[in-house]
């Protein structure tokens, strides 16, 4: 298992450092916004690892993509709901929570959106109840970019800060930081269950 990951994390290296790296970047963070289970920090790490000179570059392609993304997502809970976010809910098995989760949004709205944009909780279901809920637009995007951009900036400056060190760090433990990374994941969506 261990060969495995240590093969991804190579692969993902490499993949890093490609010409078109960036723009993969700013798919997946648009994508994850609003219907993939994975986080952009998969690829961010391993290019502000590949070229740290770069890390706070890479940081705001991926919340520009991030936040575009979120508000792709809110248009999908504001217009489609009905067709194409229930979907999206209903494949996470949210639709209870999730009803539950829209009430949040009258007392705490921006809390939230700025929490989602930070922590694992995923942030394509704050997206879509923010568009569902009719979060004031203006309000979720700045607080979108606020979340977001405090998250991917956070793990760019301290990846240009301590590259090499944590580097070493991440390919020693690397096994560890997999089973962390995926906890931390599934948590974030078992927490949602239990939000409302």
């Amino acid at each position: 298992m261990m060969k495995v990951i240590r093969k991804l994390y190579d692969w993902t290296l490499r993949i890093a450092a490609h010409r078109h790296a960036q723009w993969g970047l700013f798919g997946l963070a648009f994508v994850e916004s609003s219907v993939f289970p994975l986080p952009p920090d998969l690829v961010l790490i391993p290019m502000c690892i590949a070229e740290r000179k770069k890390a706070f570059l890479f940081a705001a392609i991926c919340t520009l993509g991030s936040v575009l993304g979120g508000i792709f997502a809110y248009f999908v809970g504001y217009f489609l709901y009905d067709t194409i976010g229930v979907r999206i809910v209903d494949f996470y098995g949210y639709q209870v929570q999730f009803q539950a989760f829209q009430k949040l949004y009258n007392e705490h709205g921006a809390w939230i959106v700025l929490a989602g944009g930070f922590t694992p909780i995923p942030y394509k279901l704050i997206t879509i109840a923010s568009g569902v809920t009719q979060m004031d637009l203006v309000a979720f995007t700045v607080y979108s970019v606020i979340g977001r951009a405090g998250r991917f900036f956070l793990v760019a400056a301290l990846l240009w800060k301590y590259g090499a060190p944590i580097r070493d760090f991440i390919e020693k433990y690397m096994g560890w930081l997999t089973i962390l990374f995926f906890i931390l994941l599934i948590g974030g969506f078992v927490a949602v269950k239990y939000i409302a």
